[in-house]
């Protein structure tokens, strides 16, 4: 630590890692400290210069003897820190009022030449938000007043300091516990605590409501000639989406990226913080974009620009049509497929349809067998090593086998399960993790059945499995939830695919050869006429409003209602099916 003078205040600032590196300069938050970014700044300092400091009235900082805490003021702070790190340019992170005041210093002359790029968490330009209020839809600000509601409180005298004194610093402790499911630890909150909050009142009350507009802002029309990151915590209890959506207007630079956590977002996901600005400094540092950053530039060329999304059993039926579909809307698709000649001919008709003007996605054809563990674990190291982590994964790959329960071998439920389920199972846990990990969210959806929810005699195995892929769905939904990441069930009735042509009959009921009970099958699937494609559609459209469970057609969709409704008529139903009914099995690929 060292002392940086600025008029009346001694600032306190910190410094690690190689000087030489290019710096990255954290500006804490109101009532926090520079100890906030405790675990972001040893997750960058192994390649940035990382500069910390308490801003006046904070930490170990001087508090202005005449309370003025004005822009004015904190631009003469920032000045001071970046003389005394001597550096030509810098990187600038701010969050909550760091992000606040970073917002109007980056505009600055005699600042704003001196910020390479700057990243935005949890605080807009002030600018911003009074336009905001002027023009936003009345729910949406309406919205955003009931959040921000202790602004014009602390515009009070006395009342404010009071409630301080006795509420901090236990209070914070249980608001940081309750918005970002963190404990407190040495640093945070700070031994300060009290004392920075009342000083930091100034803050709102020196440049909020007060209808001066501080020296240097242009304006309502104002804008960031500087590089802008918008990291928005989607969870903020304080800051809402909308608000934050309306920052193109004053960024024409600005990279969105989200990240499912509460306000102190830098002590919940340091990790996904710290590779956040990594990737923005050393992408404006000249480094080419992750495929993450790309999806984050505001603008596109479809609602999954950039995603990228993974498809097994994509060879053809509802994987392939999934496949087509994700693609033609903009994304870089996985197809895979037991079958690698078949992936081979969805990609090649995905390139045809890009060459035709129908999309801007690229796919790549995979061959994998979802029902080996070790292929599939190999098959997830792949694409991430070579891709990165999928955004989307459709767990699609399936089988049937049709007959009695009698006429099953072990071998039929060995293999209907490991296809139908444990594949489900593992492109889940697989995938998962590595969005888990990643800490962005993401989406996954598994593909099920009419055979879900409603009984079968000539389906038992299939329906078991498929009931199976219902419950983990709605089981990982509950879990991931907290992570961002959502799960999708789609229950499908009957599809004109070629299902029934590669199903295998374990028996022949009613005196039907297994030719003939097959040929019935194909022609009812035929009969039925509801394309691929339309289901397609249903699985994007589940994903973009991260719906959990999507019954697909008149059949599936009544199967659906009566497995809600009176499950005992489905019961009774099942026990009418004949060998000219193959119910259930006509749903997929």
């Amino acid at each position: 630590m060292r002392w940086v003078e600025s008029g009346d205040v001694r600032l306190a600032l910190y410094e690690q890692g190689d000087p030489a590196a290019p710096t990255i300069l954290l500006v804490h938050g109101y009532p926090d400290t520079h100890r906030v970014w405790d675990e972001v700044a040893g997750l960058l300092d192994d390649r940035f210069h990382v500069v910390r400091y308490d801003v006046r009235g904070a930490g170990r900082s001087g508090a202005p003897r005449d309370g003025d805490y004005g822009y004015d003021r904190l631009a003469a702070d920032m000045s001071a820190v970046l003389d005394a790190v001597g550096e030509p340019g810098v990187h600038l992170v701010g969050h909550d009022w760091g992000s606040i005041q970073s917002w109007n210093l980056i505009g600055r002359p005699g600042i704003k030449e001196r910020i390479r790029s700057f990243t935005s968490l949890g605080g807009p330009h002030l600018d911003q938000a009074a336009h905001f209020l002027r023009h936003g839809s009345g729910r949406e600000v309406a919205g955003q007043l009931m959040r921000s509601w202790y602004i014009a409180a602390f515009q009070l005298p006395v009342l404010p300091e009071a409630a301080l004194r006795l509420i901090l610093p236990r209070g914070l402790e249980r608001l940081v516990r309750a918005a970002d499911g963190v404990a407190p630890r040495d640093g945070h909150p700070a031994d300060t605590v009290v004392q920075d909050a009342l000083n930091g009142l100034g803050l709102y009350r020196s440049n909020m409501l007060t209808g001066r507009r501080p020296a240097g802002s242009s304006g309502a029309g104002s804008t960031a000639e500087t590089p802008v990151q918008l990291i928005e915590a989607t969870r903020d209890p304080f800051v809402s989406s909308a608000l934050l959506a309306s920052t193109h207007r004053w960024a024409p630079e600005l990279w969105h990226r989200r990240i499912p956590a509460g306000h102190w977002v830098q002590r919940s996901h340091p990790r996904t913080v710290a590779r956040m600005i990594a990737e923005f400094a050393g992408h404006i540092e000249g480094a080419p974009p992750s495929r993450e950053l790309r999806r984050a530039r505001t603008g596109g060329h479809g609602p999954y620009a950039d995603r990228l999304v993974v498809v097994t059993g994509a060879g053809s039926g509802i994987g392939r049509a999934t496949a087509r579909a994700f693609a033609a809307h903009g994304a870089e698709v996985i197809c895979a497929d037991i079958d690698p000649d078949a992936a081979r001919r969805t990609v090649d008709g995905i390139v045809a349809i890009r060459t035709a003007g129908g999309g801007s996605g690229v796919a790549h054809a995979h061959r994998v067998d979802v029902a080996d563990t070790a292929a599939m674990e190999e098959f997830a190291r792949l694409v991430k090593d070579r891709y990165g982590v999928p955004d989307i994964v459709v767990n699609n790959a399936g089988i049937a086998v049709a007959g009695p329960f009698l006429t099953h071998s072990v071998d039929d439920w060995r293999r209907t399960l490991d296809v139908n389920l444990w594949g489900v199972i593992h492109g889940c846990r697989l995938f998962a993790a590595q969005m888990v990990e990643r800490g962005e969210g993401g989406h996954i959806v598994n593909i099920a059945s009419l055979a879900a929810f409603a009984p079968s005699r000539l389906l038992p195995a299939y329906s078991t499995a498929k009931a199976a892929v219902k419950m983990l769905s709605d089981c990982l939904r509950a879990e991931l939830a907290g992570e961002g990441i959502g799960v999708t069930a789609i229950c499908p009735g009957f599809v004109s695919t070629a299902i029934a042509a590669n199903a295998t009959y374990a028996g022949a009921p009613e005196g039907l050869s297994r030719e003939r009970e097959k040929e019935v099958a194909e022609k009812a699937l035929a009969w039925r006429g509801y394309p691929p494609e339309r289901v397609a559609a249903h699985i994007l459209r589940a994903v973009h409003r991260d719906l959990p469970t999507v019954a697909i057609n008149a059949e599936g969709k009544a199967g659906y209602a009566l497995s809600r409704i009176s499950p005992a008529l489905l019961r009774r139903l099942a026990r009418l099916t004949g060998g000219r009914e193959i119910s259930g099995l006509a749903d997929k690929r």
